[in-house]
């Protein structure tokens, strides 16, 4: 039987489903609101404080933020929190597992969603791999419905990051452990290898998508990170983004060490501004100015 604490939990988690369905109307899928700053943390040429950080979110007018981490972090959790808070910004993921990041969480009722990247089962048939990675997530999947928090698959490469390696292990997990709250977190910076087939694996993906991160996107990964609107491909991909009518959070990052975060993230606005101009969406692309 379910205790008072994890019916709260539920209700929590299925009203965060709720809202993410409602959060665009009457907005764009581009507007400030709807934005996360990712890789921000240890990516920082300024390596800035908690406080800091959350000053330069504000200035930028973003307010959702997907904290990752070094070990030299974890000191910083609380503070992070409390000045994301402070300064209205919404605590929106968290990378990885940290039992401390986890406690906190419940201390300061909060329901980030949780990114991990799945592994690669030594199985000799795509079944049986399949269901190997699907239940060495299942602590995690029990954990994380508990917490009121969504887990989000992250493509990072290899096998794990295949479009429909990830699909397939959300629909075993959905049919086989009612883990309707797992979904997929899909990096355009790890999917190089998708450019050619990206409307595709889009809609494929669109049922269980939690956040789309963007990049700017050449041939061969030539850079791998670069700011949107300086690659060749990402113009087109937004195109695909909006003919599957997406509606979930959009990411943009920094995940260059060797300049400010700030700098970084004001260079994604702009391209991404310009893209918007191109691809005929005038008025999402106001909401820059």
């Amino acid at each position: 039987m379910n205790s008072p604490k994890n019916i709260l939990h539920i209700i929590t988690l299925t009203l965060l489903v709720v809202l993410n369905v409602n959060q665009l109307k009457g907005q764009s899928l581009y507007d400030k609101n709807n934005l996360v700053a990712w890789c921000i943390v240890p990516f920082d040429a300024n390596k800035r404080t908690p406080a800091q950080r959350a000053k330069m979110l504000d200035r930028l007018g973003i307010k959702k933020v997907a904290y990752d981490w070094r070990a030299e972090h974890v000191k910083e959790f609380e503070e992070e929190i409390l000045e994301y808070k402070k300064h209205g910004l919404e605590y929106f993921a968290f990378w990885g597992v940290h039992d401390k990041a986890f406690q906190l969480f419940e201390k300061h009722q909060i329901n980030p969603q949780i990114w991990i990247t799945m592994t690669n089962p030594n199985k000799p048939t795509q079944a049986e791999k399949v269901e190997a990675a699907a239940r060495q997530l299942l602590p995690l999947v029990e954990r994380t419905k508990a917490m009121g928090c969504k887990l989000g698959l992250y493509n990072h490469g290899g096998w794990p990051g295949e479009p429909e390696n990830m699909v397939a292990v959300c629909k075993w997990l959905r049919k086989n452990n009612s883990a309707n709250h797992v979904g997929i977190v899909y990096n355009m910076h790890h999917g190089h290898g998708h450019i050619t087939r990206f409307p595709e694996v889009l809609k494929l993906m669109k049922p269980y998508l939690i956040c789309l991160n963007l990049n700017g996107m050449n041939d061969g990964a030539n850079p791998k990170i670069l700011p949107i609107g300086d690659g060749k491909h990402e113009g087109e991909m937004l195109k695909a983004i909006k003919n599957i009518d997406y509606k979930g959070p959009i990411g943009i990052l920094d995940h260059r060490s060797e300049i400010d975060a700030e700098k970084s993230l004001l260079e994604n606005l702009s391209g991404l501004k310009k893209l918007l101009y191109n691809i005929g969406e005038e008025q999402a692309a106001q909401t820059f100015d």
